[in-house]
This record gives structure tokens, sequence and C-alpha cells, in this order.
């Protein structure tokens, strides 16, 4: 069953398409965090963004660059926020938001027996990686 961006991009429903091409499209999210908060996306629908194969994973990082500095330029913000969160629709997708605040943003908090563990974790990071 194809993902409400696969139907977006096909046009069975409404969006705003920002952005196109054979590989990827942006659109503005539906239920935007600022103005401009912008998705990039993958038209291969693949629910990870790091199972998209290479070629499709370097063009998406290549598209949201350039849709990253249409959305500053348009709602004049001084930098634009940059999540993959991953768990709203099962289709890979990049978060843009533009955003004038300066401190921190909201992220998960920092959890003790993960950074207690950060040897451990390294190491078998690395053996994954080998």
């Amino acid at each position: 069953m194809p993902s409400v961006f696969t139907k977006i991009a096909s046009g069975d429903i409404p969006g705003h398409i920002v952005y196109e091409d054979d590989l990827a499209f942006a659109i503005l999210d539906i239920h935007p965090r600022a103005t401009g908060h912008t998705l990039v996306i993958p038209r291969i629908e693949v629910d990870q963004l790091y199972d998209l194969p290479d070629d499709v994973y370097g063009h998406l990082w290549s598209v949201a660059r350039r849709v990253a500095q249409a959305v500053r330029t348009v709602t004049d913000s001084e930098r634009v926020y940059t999540f993959v969160i991953g768990d709203e629709v099962p289709h890979a997708h990049i978060h843009l938001i533009p955003s004038n605040l300066r401190g921190p943003i909201p992220f998960p908090p920092v959890e003790s027996a993960a950074a207690d563990s950060l040897g451990d974790t390294a190491a078998s990071m690395r053996k994954a990686l080998a």
C-alpha cells in the first residue's frame, strides 16, 4: 500500500510540493513546527533512511541542502534545524525546520546508563563497522 508521501507525489492526495526530481521531492509539512517546515522525501518507499541505496541517500541529502537554503531565504531564518525522526510515517524523510532561536533545542534527555557505558558501546560499534 502506498505511503501518504507516495500518494502526495503521485497527485492522489493534495500536498504542497516545493521541489521534485526523479529521485526525491519536498513538501511542506501539514503539521508545521514553524512556517516553512519542509519534508524532503525519496520517491522510493523505504522505512529507514539508512536502508536507502547509496545513490538515493546521497542525492536526498543534496536536495535537503538545496531546499534548506531556500527555506532559510524564504523565512529569513538564522538556521534550519535538520531532523530525521522516522516514526511518523513509514517512509524515510528529512525534516527541515527554520528557526531564529538560539540555545538548546528539544532533544531526548541524557540517559545516564548509556553515558556510563560509552567505552563498551564504542567497542561494539567498532566491531560492527569492521
